[in-house]
């Protein structure tokens, strides 16, 4: 038997005091109990147990023994019990590494039917660009990304969930101007709209652009896509953003969409984790329901 298997059984003799008891209460004969005594003992050398007519009691040192060793037993129980809580979904904290605009425009839904099925799991969300939520992802600060696809880092694994185009949209100011098919050479000389230059979307469009021979060079470099929205309503340029997060105003007519003669390739966002790593229980589960989700669609 482990030394751990040892204290079980001394743990339970203890309480028991008897032989007999214990080995009913652990499945075992009493002559195993009985070994499993002698050899702690003789692990220890020193008595654990006075032999009674009754039963057994403990010793001074088997007292001391038992009220660290019956400690040490019931916390191990508790962790254990904390495992099958943490695998059933009924305790645990899902953390999720994201940025603003994605948390707005695609994640919320998610994270609302994961926890009105799994209501005692506690959400821990970090705002970053893309290349910050990768550099969590990899130091262990959260259990998975959602992120602006592609992305080309061998350490981690991506799975895209949704496709997005990225368009160039323009206020009443710059209508006119961009009426029709348009190239992206008339779009670039008008004032441009993008986001920072450490974005993963801005740097998937400039790319594009520059192997279409385009060199750019913002009016206006941006934290968040909303302020892209807004900064291209008060006509401070054409902006750059993505079509499925600014539908609501092109819908109400506060911007237009620019036609251009050769759409930009669409892109994906998607869930990005450590490929070395298994996912927790509780990741495992919401990409599940991100992926049963976007089927019924």
């Amino acid at each position: 038997m482990s030394k751990l298997d040892l204290y079980r059984v001394f743990c339970m003799v203890a309480k028991r005091k008897s032989f007999s008891k214990a080995a009913q209460d652990l499945y075992m004969t009493q002559p195993a109990v009985s070994q499993s005594i002698m050899q702690l003992e003789n692990e220890l050398d020193t008595r654990l147990f006075t032999r009674t007519p009754k039963g057994v009691t403990l010793t001074n040192q088997g007292s001391l023994l038992f009220e660290y060793a019956n400690s040490a037993i019931n916390l191990i129980n508790v962790g254990e019990e904390k495992i099958l809580e943490f695998k059933n979904l009924t305790t645990g904290e899902l953390k999720i590494g994201v940025g603003d605009t994605i948390s707005r425009y695609f994640l919320l839904p998610y994270l609302e039917a994961f926890h009105n099925q799994y209501p005692n799991i506690k959400f821990k969300i970090v705002n970053g660009t893309t290349l910050e939520i990768c550099s969590i992802i990899k130091s262990g600060e959260v259990d998975i990304g959602i992120c602006n696809l592609p992305l080309y880092d061998p350490a981690l694994e991506t799975r895209p969930c949704i496709e997005i185009q990225d368009i160039f949209v323009c206020g009443e100011k710059f209508k006119s101007t961009l009426t029709g098919q348009v190239s992206l050479e008339q779009v670039v000389s008008l004032p441009l709209i993008f986001l920072e230059s450490k974005s993963n979307s801005r740097k998937y469009v400039e790319d594009y652009m520059l192997s279409q021979g385009i060199k750019m060079s913002p009016d206006f470099e941006l934290g968040s896509h909303d302020l892209l929205l807004e900064f291209a309503r008060i006509n401070l340029g054409v902006a750059c953003v993505t079509k499925q997060f600014s539908q609501e105003y092109l819908d109400q007519g506060l911007l237009y969409e620019v036609q251009l003669q050769k759409e930009i390739p669409m892109r994906s966002i998607g869930v990005c984790f450590l490929n070395s790593v298994s996912l927790s229980p509780a990741s495992t589960k919401f990409v599940e329901i991100i992926d049963t989700k976007l089927s019924e669609k």
